[in-house]
């Protein structure tokens, strides 16, 4: 069985959290699923592999092992709203994003859904907790950067396309003025199309986790699957993903050298 996540060290105060892109589901779970949860397509399909040369920049990088359709790491693990008024996709999810049921008969109960927050949310959060104190405790402040993907279209979720590169402060809350503007700046002046606390204002990894006052800033990055891969085939696009990865180095570069606020 693997554990809950990976987790690749490195020297800078960065970590780079990749709650969705795991596809591992125990096969208790699988037996019980319909074929449309089964193939998992609500998964941010190659976000670890897009954010493989933050590895080599030296950042921490905390990848999940198991999808989204196990516990979604992303949620809180009271199951609390995180955007009144929308369709809520929920702590063990029950629908795709599509609406299409994800179990044959039945759900997740109270019991199974406690284990799946012991033996899957909480390991991932914890180290969330650790690291990002260990790199505070290092650096004097520790950065978090939240990265997730999303098909281009999701009728059942948003209207229309969606913006390429959709960055998330919890409306400024989550992070240094500074940081936000200049990361935001590279992004809009990339090829990308971009919304800066659009539709995507940063899910519960963000708005927890972050502590500007405390020298914990956090941003979330919602990426258009489009900008790195071909949708229709669910692959990775080499090309794309190369135009798309000097983008996001220069986002990166960016939120580690803009200036701190004063404690």
């Amino acid at each position: 069985m693997k554990p809950a996540f990976d987790f690749r060290a490195g020297e800078l105060p960065l970590l780079i959290s990749v709650p969705h892109d795991g596809r591992e589901i125990p096969a208790d779970m699988q037996v019980r699923m319909t074929d449309a949860g089964r193939a998992i397509p609500d998964t941010d399909w190659h976000v670890t592999k897009l954010y493989e040369f933050a590895v080599e920049m030296g950042a921490n990088v905390l990848a999940a092992n198991y999808s989204r359709y196990v516990v979604d790491l992303n949620r809180p693990a009271d199951d609390g709203e995180l955007y009144p008024g929308q369709v809520s996709t929920g702590l063990c999810p029950l629908q795709t994003f599509s609406g299409d049921s994800i179990y044959r008969a039945g759900g997740v109960d109270d019991d199974e859904k406690s284990q799946r927050i012991e033996q899957y949310w909480r390991p991932y959060h914890e180290k969330i907790s650790t690291t990002l104190e260990a790199l505070r405790t290092q650096h004097g402040y520790a950065l978090l950067w939240d990265a997730h993907s999303i098909p281009s279209v999701v009728p059942r979720l948003f209207d229309g396309e969606l913006p390429e590169l959709n960055l998330g402060s919890n409306s400024g809350a989550s992070c240094g003025e500074s940081m936000q503007n200049d990361v935001a700046a590279i992004a809009t002046a990339s090829c990308f199309s971009t919304a800066i606390n659009g539709r995507f204002t940063g899910g519960y990894i963000t708005r927890h986790y972050s502590d500007p006052e405390h020298g914990v800033h956090a941003l979330q990055l919602e990426i258009a699957q489009r900008a790195y891969m071909n949708e229709q085939a669910g692959s990775f696009d080499v090309q794309k993903a190369a135009t798309l990865r000097a983008t996001l180095r220069q986002m990166l570069d960016a939120f580690l050298t803009a200036s701190l606020p004063v404690q």
